[in-house]
């Protein structure tokens, strides 16, 4: 399988590990982790839809924030980076975006074109999942514009539910949950941008591959001794 892993900016000495780099292990804490916060989001979904129970809407998420951090930290501490975390936890974050995007429109509390354009990067990243898998390549590892945008929007979510008070808290808090909000779409946006891009360079560069490789046929053709036998 080719590695087409986009490394972390961690520094010199703490790299992100491409995905030949990581182990097929399944059991493992980080991926415990990964997988409690996919329990979550039907949880979620449901407090937030069902009783409107927004405090403990916003409990998941902080619970989600913190196993999204402490998954990967401990998966570099204790050395159990994994195939299948590095699917589960994006998988996880995006989940939580476009449920949460979803419940906010049923709600109106973000209007149609908010979700219509993030739902839509989602969509797009979707096509270029499988463009690369046409061309032999695993998904790109997340790159850390992509987790700064997440970081943004799983803590601008929480701040639009206060905010949608009528209290002095929900005063306080909507001027910075409509910037984390703007910030987090911007910045989400741009990171699939990239990813984009990476996927177009990634194949055309199998293409530019493909058509200088000649084929058997042709080295024949060109071979006058092949032309024998």
């Amino acid at each position: 399988m080719r590695s087409g892993g986009v490394q972390g900016d961690g520094g010199p000495d703490e790299r992100a590990p491409s995905r030949d780099e990581l182990s097929n292990q399944v059991v493992n804490v980080p991926n415990a982790l990964s997988l409690l916060r996919l329990l979550g989001v039907p949880l979620f979904l449901w407090l937030l839809l069902g009783p409107e129970a927004d405090g403990w809407a916003i409990a998941v998420l902080m619970v989600s924030g913190i196993t999204d951090w402490a998954d990967g930290k401990l998966a570099r501490m204790l050395g159990q980076s994994s195939r299948l975390g590095a699917l589960l936890d994006p998988a996880a974050d995006r989940l939580y975006i476009v449920a949460t995007l979803v419940a906010f429109l049923i709600r109106d509390i973000v209007p149609v074109w908010v979700v219509a354009v993030l739902v839509g990067r989602e969509l797009v990243l979707g096509v270029m999942l499988l463009v690369l898998r046409r061309h032999g390549y695993p998904p790109l590892q997340v790159n850390y514009l992509g987790k700064a945008a997440t970081f943004l929007l799983l803590y601008a979510f929480p701040g639009l539910l206060i905010a949608e008070g009528t209290d002095t808290v929900a005063a306080l808090f909507r001027p910075f949950a409509y910037a984390f909000t703007i910030w987090g779409g911007v910045l989400y946006v741009l990171a699939g941008a990239f990813y984009v891009v990476q996927v177009v360079q990634l194949a055309r560069a199998d293409g530019h591959a493909a058509v200088r490789a000649p084929s058997a046929s042709d080295t024949r053709a060109a071979d006058p001794r092949g032309a024998g036998g």
